[in-house]
């Protein structure tokens, strides 16, 4: 008994490709009970807090990233050391040269990991070379530890894209004053790698976040409900909305589109349009309902973006804090819309095509921006026309808008998740020219459980705010007792949805 325990912690403790603690998983549940047993001793000494999160941050990393763990650690220490010379320097050119230097240093690191075999792809096919991607950071670590890592393959370290922006915005926000270094190491490190948001965001300023390091712990009964709420609600859109629609359609359709009528295809687009709103806002709840429960208050990352009835209003709905860190950090330094009308469509189709190239360098991201960037500068334009004056209170009028903006978003969601931008096409080409509509009511039923989840994901998603926010607050209202026993309840429902893998959280790729 001793010999299998012994066992099943130094499994546990150490790293094993495909074995991360995601949140639906119940070897994190664990991880987080361990946790918070240890927190509830020293949850009120503000010093010690910091250090004993951060432990266990680096350790939720390290099982979800393994060597690249030291990239997570390289990130803090450059980032920490650039502040603090920026924030000392005496000359301005100096604190530009460092935090340039911070600048370049972050994305020449996250190039090379994500980027690496699109260069060097590229540079071949101007040159006619034959040049090949080597994993240097596997080829130093075998040299050092004798370790046997394949340096033929780089891999994309998880959560790379989130904490490099949330670094590059930390020394850009100290070179412009609006934050002060963080003296502290513990407090930094801490502050980059705190585990729930850390791997799928949401991106944290430092200016929201460094301030409740320093605060007493404080967590309220109706917070205590809501962080419950969020957490349930998350599990839910997650495992009985998002993973059971990819495993058993949406992937199906995607990965091989010219197998099925226009119709399926069709569907698979509105339905990946849920599924990776479920998947996406579900880890986003999630994170948010594990950080308020240990004191801290994350930002709200996503708002009923399928409401919006534009694009600009898409885009302050959706993955909010990519998009306001896109536009505080790329949109207003270009010059955002101080620099007449041509260069605000140009600023904008800029900053839409490099938050595609964000998600990867593929064609088919590039599209997916472009289509966004496109669709915000045609928005511009109209709105400087101001030829007609429509009352924008009117339902219908407002409703057309909400439909239109919705399929255009959709639209853009095939070019992201298809396998490729011929796939994509492939895509278009069938739900355009052979729908298959003599076939539609046997598609129907053939699919009315998966048809049937959608729709009732959809509506819950339209439903008002004001009906919502009953649900929750009904939630937190209910005693303790009661509490757990609609949580135990959710808990088996969504047991009984479990796909037989477990399905990583989609942004985890990016």
């Amino acid at each position: 008994m001793a010999s299998y325990l012994v066992d099943t912690v130094s499994r546990f403790c150490s790293y094993t490709e495909g074995d991360s603690l995601m949140f639906t998983n119940l070897s994190f549940w664990a991880f987080f009970t361990v946790l918070l047993f240890g927190y509830s001793f020293v949850y009120q000494r503000i010093n010690f807090r910091s250090f004993y999160l951060l432990i266990f941050s680096l350790f939720f990393y390290f099982k979800s990233s393994g060597l690249f763990f030291i990239l997570l650690l390289f990130s803090t220490l450059v980032d920490y050391a650039l502040a603090i010379l920026i924030a000392k320097s005496q000359n301005s050119n100096w604190s530009r040269f460092y935090v340039g230097l911070s600048v370049t240093i972050n994305l020449l690191v996250l190039s090379y990991f994500k980027y690496a075999y699109f260069w060097v792809d590229t540079i071949n096919l101007i040159l006619g070379t034959n040049l090949t991607v080597v994993n240097h950071l596997a080829l130093w670590a075998n040299s050092l530890t004798g370790s046997n890592f394949d340096s033929s393959t780089i891999f994309l370290p998880v959560g790379i894209s989130f904490y490099t922006f949330q670094t590059i915005s930390y020394t850009v926000d100290v070179y412009r004053g609006k934050v002060a270094p963080i003296s502290n190491i513990i407090d930094f490190a801490f502050y980059v790698s705190f585990f729930p948001q850390l791997v799928a965001g949401p991106i944290v300023r430092a200016a929201e976040f460094i301030p409740q390091i320093y605060r007493k712990y404080s967590l309220t009964r109706q917070e205590f409900g809501h962080a419950i709420f969020l957490i349930l609600a998350g599990l839910i859109k997650k495992m009985i909305i998002s993973d059971y629609l990819s495993v058993n359609y949406v992937d199906r359709i995607f990965d091989n589109p010219l197998s099925y009528t226009g119709f399926e295809n069709l569907m698979a687009m509105y339905g990946y349009a849920l599924q990776i709103y479920s998947d996406f806002s579900g880890y986003t709840d999630i994170a948010i309902g594990l950080a308020l429960l240990l004191g801290f208050r994350l930002p709200i990352n996503f708002n009923s973006p399928y409401k919006a009835t534009s694009l600009t209003d898409f885009w302050h709905r959706w993955h909010i804090s990519l998009s306001s860190w896109l536009r505080d950090y790329l949109y207003i330094p270009l010059g955002g819309n101080r620099k007449g009308r041509f260069r605000t469509y140009l600023n904008l189709m800029v900053t839409m095509l490099l938050g595609g190239l964000w998600h990867g360098a593929h064609l088919k991201f590039v599209v997916w921006g472009g289509i966004h960037g496109l669709g915000l500068a045609v928005e511009k334009a109209i709105g400087s026309l101001k030829k007609t004056k429509i009352h924008h209170s009117q339902f219908l009028f407002r409703f057309a808008k909400a439909v239109i903006t919705f399929h255009i978003v959709c639209f853009a969601w095939i070019f992201f998740r298809a396998a490729d931008f011929s796939a994509a096409l492939d895509m278009l080409w069938h739900i355009v020219f052979d729908f298959g509509a003599n076939l539609t009511f046997k598609v129907i039923a053939e699919y009315k459980n998966i048809f049937g989840l959608m729709l009732i994901g959809f509506i819950l998603h339209w439903f008002p705010v004001s009906i919502k926010e009953r649900a929750r607050g009904a939630y937190i209202a209910l005693p303790f007792p009661a509490k757990v026993l609609v949580a135990l309840v959710l808990v088996v429902l969504i047991i009984q949805f479990r796909t037989s893998e477990l399905q990583p959280f989609i942004y985890f790729r990016f």
